[in-house]
């Protein structure tokens, strides 16, 4: 049985609310991000390009995030995306749509 959760599989959302909450931590490049993800979540979500980079467009349309160009530890030329203030409160609002989601799936459950 193959462990990696793909982003199909992810509630809608989720990706946005996970880019976000990574870049709380500050500014990283779009590999540094998937990196993290798929680190933090034991390499059960692995974020592919194909939908890390439309997300991470989408996001800074929104205003979500903002990016410039800078140098990876490797001496790579990349885009580093950080959280703006709209980025900040759009993270709370996900996650505590997040949360009812969890607790309405856990009341369906524990009656089944």
């Amino acid at each position: 049985m193959d462990k990696n959760i793909t982003k199909s599989e992810l509630l809608p959302g989720t990706l946005d609310m996970l880019i976000l909450r990574t870049l709380r931590r500050g500014p990283l490049h779009g590999y540094g991000i998937a990196q993290h993800i798929q680190q933090v979540s034991d390499d059960v979500l692995q974020v592919e390009e194909g939908s890390l980079y439309p997300a991470l467009q989408r996001m800074q349309l929104q205003g979500w995030i903002a990016s410039e160009w800078g140098e990876t530890a490797n001496n790579r030329r990349a885009r580093f995306y950080r959280l703006t203030p709209a980025g900040r409160k759009q993270l709370e609002r996900e996650v505590a749509g997040f949360d009812r989601i969890l607790a309405a799936i856990a009341r369906v459950m524990g009656t089944a």
